[in-house]
């Protein structure tokens, strides 16, 4: 038996006799840990949520809950024995409840068990729900009813948690207050769960490690920071959306040289033979601007993010370049102004493919 509280091994999800995920291999190693799924809308993320619950069986690999067997191409335990509790995206409550009836009922799940117990007042508060609990689903909103249904599941304390979408239909100005107190709430009761969502910055805040779904495989398995830093592939790369490919030629063990940038200094991921032509990657704080700087190019578009500014640059060869800039620099530049460059470019981590 594995020694990881979670463990699916070589598992391929299915849902009505259709492949979604193929080849699955992940862990939670202890308990209490969260983990976040990532993947565009239909790639599977739900169909391994709904077998891991017991909604659908397996034909090949294994998943095991602490030690426990839970699904292989011979066992299949029933939802109900598995103790984890799986809340949907769409609204899952019973219409002929009220909302306070409807998180009583998974209060009722628990009220045998020796853990910590979670105070019904203060859950209702925290996720704040306290206004609504006399009210039926059909008299609330979707986001109220998605808090409700989190409730609901929180108040269970089951041994995994999983969760599908649990932020979706929430205010954007409600959503950060929410992630920071479901992730208290997580680790108070030590609830292990995976979350699976299609917002990268959600899954990095509330996920010690995160996974990237596309294609029908698992591309990427880590801790947040390796995801977004050392992408392991250009597929992720491009989901993430968070930089650009360049070509770029190697010159020696600790550089590169790119047409547009010239010279790029830095330690890289994976060595390459000089000579080798690579697609280098470039984040948006990889370039650092510098208004005295004789090398410039052409602001292409400026997206302003609260705290600081996405320029896009124009290079003499077409790449559209994004460079992080702090909102508070003295001087702001429009689309066609020159945007200073400091050379030589030195980056902490050098990624690139072949």
């Amino acid at each position: 038996m594995s020694k990881n509280f979670l463990e699916v091994k070589n598992v391929d999800f299915s849902i009505g006799g259709k492949t979604k995920v193929k080849n699955v291999s992940f862990s939670i190693e202890k308990e209490g840990d969260t983990i976040c799924l990532l993947g565009p809308s239909g790639i599977g993320k739900t169909t391994i949520l709904r077998t891991i619950a017991g909604l659908e069986k397996i034909d090949m690999g294994s998943i095991e809950l602490n030690g426990k067997l839970l699904s292989s191409n011979k066992i299949n335990i029933e939802p109900e024995n598995r103790n984890i509790s799986l809340a949907f995206q769409e609204n899952s409550l019973f219409p002929h409840f009220s909302v306070e009836k409807n998180i009583l009922i998974g209060a009722e799940k628990n009220k045998n068990r020796n853990s910590k117990k979670l105070n019904f007042k203060e859950l209702t508060q925290l996720l704040n729900i306290t206004k609504v609990l006399k009210k039926y689903p059909h008299e609330i909103s979707a986001g109220e009813a998605q808090r409700v249904s989190l409730a609901r599941s929180l108040i269970t304390q089951p041994d995994l948690l999983l969760l599908d979408e649990p932020l979706s239909n929430i205010d954007q100005s409600f959503k950060e207050e929410i992630q920071v107190k479901l992730k208290k709430i997580l680790n108070h009761l030590k609830i292990t769960t995976i979350i699976v969502t299609h917002d990268s910055y959600e899954a990095f805040y509330l996920g010690v490690k995160c996974g990237i779904i596309l294609n029908q495989k698992l591309k990427q398995f880590d801790d947040p920071y390796k995801v977004y830093h050392f992408p392991n592939s250009e597929e992720v790369v491009k989901f993430l959306n968070r930089g650009i490919l360049v070509p770029a030629e190697v010159i020696d063990e600790n550089s590169l040289e790119n047409e547009d940038l010239g010279l790029i200094q830095g330690n890289f991921i994976k060595q390459y033979p000089k000579g080798t032509k690579v697609k280098l990657l470039l984040q948006p704080e990889d370039l650092e601007h510098d208004d005295n700087s004789n090398f410039k190019l052409e602001v292409f578009d400026r997206k302003f993010r609260g705290t600081n500014f996405i320029y896009t640059l124009k290079t003499p060869n077409n790449n559209l370049i994004p460079v992080l800039v702090h909102t508070h620099h003295h001087e702001q530049h429009e689309i066609k102004d020159m945007f200073g460059i400091k050379r030589p470019i030195k980056l902490e981590h050098i990624v690139c493919f072949k």
